[in-house]
This record gives C-alpha cells, structure tokens and sequence, in this order.
C-alpha cells in the first residue's frame, strides 16, 4: 500500500512539473528590443473611441544581435479602458501568427499588449519606463507575475497621415503565457470572496500595491457589469476554487508612476496617487510575517532596479528611490507598520 501511495505521488510530481513551461524566449531576456511596426497606426488610432474596433495589418520587424531583420505579419487595434479613450496615442493589442512566430524571438507568442507613452511628451515616456520598472518588481518578489520586455518601437504609419516617431514602449506575457509557465490555469469568474485566495500570495500583492501606491485594483470583483478582477488575473489549477492566485496589472495609475490624469479612488481619504493607503484585506500574524520579510529580503534588488535604469534620468531615479524607500521606512517602524498596514486592513 505504502509503495503505491509513493509511487502515485512520484507520477503525480513528474506530471505537475511537465506541466510547466519555460520562460518564452521574448521574456528571457531584458536587453532593450529594436523594433518598427509598419502599419495604419492613425486609421487605429481613430476607432479608439469604439467598444468595437477592427484589426489592421501590418508588418513588425526585429532587429537581431547579428544584424539581421526579422519580419512578421501583425494585427493591431486600439486597447484598454481609461487611456484607450483618453490617450492622445492609445496602447494597442498586437496580434501574431503563432505558425509563422515558430522558431523567432516572438515562438509561442499570439496577442500581446503593448504599453507606450500617453503622448509625444517626455514625461509621458517616462511614465511608460516607471510603470515597466513596476512590473520589474513585482518579478523580483514573486514568480507569479507578468513578464515584461522593453522594445524601443518605431511606428510608420503605412497610409502616410502620420509622421514616424520613435518611442521606448514595452509588451507585457499574456496571462495565459504566466499560467502555462506556472502550470496552471487563468480562472474566469463573475466574483471570488477573500476565503478564494491564496492568503500569502495575495497579501504579497496587496503590500506590492502599497509599494507603488496602487489603488485601482480589485482581488476579487471587477467593474460593475464585468467579470472579476479589476486590473488582476486569477490563476490557480484547472478546478481549484480556492487557493487561487491573483496577478495584478496596469499599474499606470500608481503614485509610483505619477501621470497626470491618475487619482485616487473618491471613496479614500486621500486626494494624491502619491500618498499611500493600505487596502488590503485582513490576515493571520503567520501570513503577514513572511510577507513583510520577503519584502525586507529584496530590498536591495528593487531599489537596485530603479538606481541601474540607463532609462532614467539621475533626477528621477532619485525621487523614485526616495519614493520607495518611504514605503520601507513604514515596514522599518512597527508603529508605523501596525497602525498603516495590520490594523488599516479591511474585514476585521
């Protein structure tokens, strides 16, 4: 009976780590990419406006370390919500031929987002860098986070209404790639309650958003008239209903990246992105301990982040360093820590 037990637990051990996959080859690597999309970028642009918007073709090329070029069809449309509707220039869906991907760069990939400045202004450039360094934190506390790649993008409009410009912009891993690497699954579901998820790994978000000073999210409901969650993922194993784990996106509207249109929810009382406020549900002493500790232990590899960015100015990566090292002096106090995080939490 005992070898029976060992020997189904071995199968079930070999089959859950077959189930994983690799970091795609686009994600492996945090060298800045050189790109150009040649498409009709300004006739896209134009349905921004529309809940339904159509697909334009187009031509993405790569550039490779030995100078060689890489050429694949795209499809693009105008995507996301607020800067969708609000963005001089929208962020757009990018979507490939997975057939014709195979063997490039871009092997395995199919829709992808693509992150760029709201405008032609250097601020709005330094938003979209602030909000890929986010992200870049996130994968340096946890695995269960959505890889990004920074590609430095020259649009050519193919029908000539607008002038080529040239942006630094970053994709963002699908949520199906994250779950397929973690050998799991994307849960789509109209709500969770807080009993759903993971306590450890959502408490690691939740102090996450603090980090960056992210209020517009939502572990466990999404929008009225939308599935859960807002700007999170849900993935776990293919019919779990609790333990589930939730993957956070868009953090544009954090205190961290600062753009001019974010503010905080009406229902908190603060009136800038930049003040921080916990929202993050109530846990055990055991849950937030190692939480606390996982974010003292990487400390030196956020900042690190932000002070090694060639992307940023020495002005800025000095406002931001300091930005972040005044979510730790919260963590460094216990006064602090109790009043602003163990005892602000909700559902106590």
């Amino acid at each position: 009976m005992k070898n029976t037990l060992l020997a189904t637990l071995s199968l079930w051990l070999v089959a859950s780590a077959s189930a994983m996959e690799p970091v795609a080859p686009l994600f492996a690597d945090d060298v800045i990419l050189e790109a150009e999309l040649v498409a009709p970028i300004a006739a896209a642009y134009g349905q921004k406006g529309r809940d339904e918007r159509e697909w334009h073709q187009g031509t993405w090329t790569i550039s490779t370390p030995d100078g060689d070029q890489v050429s694949l069809d795209v499809g693009i449309r105008s995507r996301g919500v607020f800067r969708r509707k609000n963005c001089r220039l929208p962020p757009l869906r990018l979507n490939f031929k997975k057939k014709q991907a195979e063997n490039t760069l871009f092997d395995g990939q199919d829709k992808l987002k693509l992150v760029a400045p709201c405008k032609k202004t250097n601020n709005a450039q330094h938003h979209v860098i602030l909000e890929y360094l986010a992200y870049r934190a996130l994968n340096v506390l946890t695995d269960d986070s959505l890889r990004v790649r920074l590609v430095r993008l020259k649009y050519v409009d193919s029908n000539g209404k607008k002038k080529p410009w040239t942006h630094l912009t970053f994709l963002i891993e699908s949520e199906q790639g994250l779950a397929a690497r973690r050998g799991l699954q994307v849960h789509h579901v109209p709500r969770l309650n807080s009993g759903q998820l993971d306590a450890e790994k959502t408490a690691l978000v939740e102090v996450f958003q603090l980090l960056i000073a992210n209020n517009d999210y939502s572990t466990i409901r999404g929008p009225e008239g939308r599935d859960c969650c807002h700007n999170v993922e849900i993935i776990g194993p293919a019919d779990a209903t609790h333990g589930l784990i939730p993957v956070p996106y868009d953090f544009d509207a954090s205190g961290l990246v600062n753009t001019g249109y974010a503010a905080p929810p009406e229902k908190l009382p603060i009136k800038s992105v930049r003040k921080r406020y916990f929202r993050g549900r109530c846990k055990a002493p055991e849950v937030w301990a190692p939480t606390f500790a996982k974010f003292q232990e990487k400390r030196g590899e956020i900042i690190s982040l932000f002070a090694d960015s060639p992307e940023l100015s020495q002005r800025l990566k000095k406002k931001t360093i300091q930005y972040v090292e005044k979510f730790y002096a919260i963590l460094d106090n216990p006064k602090r820590l109790k009043n602003e995080i163990v005892d602000r939490c909700y559902g106590r």
